[in-house]
């Protein structure tokens, strides 16, 4: 149906400029009755914006500031690939500080969701030991030198719990900073997995010791390089990711 599923929000839902920063959808500033709010338009399936809404829907209830997911006129919290969610305010982290709150925000996000089912068709890093395919990602179309360092990067986190993680947190562009909230936005690369993965950031915000920092970066830089493959970023990733 693509934008017309906009009138599902109302008569008066209407789009006034286009957002930057997604590659994989439409992302647009609405007006719902003079209230201003985020539209995003993808191809995901009904079941993935399931998930993901369905998680919104649950941090928003336990406090943790995020895009909340906005119900058409009938209830739904999504339609034809719409999902349309409130606006956020602030800026990017900029500061050591900002990153410091960024990781105080990512350990309740790991916190508030242990035990969350995995994001339908998706796989964690360490499911990708045995498995070759999970959503965006194809082990088969890399390097097989270029799976073994990333599989190695996997297996040390073998063995630790699992909560949802953000998947792309250290892009400044995917938080939002005020002088009070810290909001985790684009959840594009949400799923479950282990937390490390979201705590290699700039400045080491998270604190992580030596030996911590190493394994959390190792894992992250390998997974971008996985999900990205084969632009010039997933190669730059992959060079970080040390052979086998």
């Amino acid at each position: 149906m693509g934008w017309e599923a906009l009138e599902q929000w109302g008569d008066g839902a209407a789009r006034t400029e286009p957002l930057t920063g997604g590659t994989a959808n439409d992302v647009w500033s609405v007006r719902l009755g003079g209230r201003r709010a985020v539209a995003r338009l993808g191809t995901r399936s009904d079941a993935d914006l399931q998930w993901e809404t369905s998680l919104l829907q649950h941090l928003d209830r336990e406090g943790l500031p995020v895009p909340a997911p906005i119900p058409t006129t009938d209830g739904r919290l999504y339609a034809d690939g719409l999902v349309v969610m409130t606006y956020v305010e602030g800026g990017p982290p900029t500061t050591e500080d900002d990153w410091r709150r960024v990781a105080d925000t990512l350990r309740r996000l790991h916190e508030l969701t242990r035990g969350w089912p995995q994001r339908p068709g998706w796989r964690s890093s360490t499911d990708l030991l045995h498995s070759g395919t999970g959503t965006k990602i194809d082990l088969g179309a890399m390097p097989a030198e270029a799976v073994e360092r990333c599989r190695a990067a996997w297996a040390r986190l073998v063995g630790r719990p699992t909560c949802v993680v953000h998947g792309n947190p250290d892009n400044p562009g995917n938080v939002r900073v005020t002088a009070d909230t810290v909001t985790l936005i684009d959840w594009d690369e949400a799923r479950v997995d282990v937390p490390a993965l979201d705590l290699a950031l700039p400045h080491n915000a998270a604190g992580l010791d030596v030996d911590e920092l190493d394994v959390a970066s190792q894992a992250a830089a390998a997974w971008e390089a996985a999900v990205c493959w084969k632009d010039d970023y997933a190669v730059r990733r992959l060079a970080q990711v040390r052979p086998a």
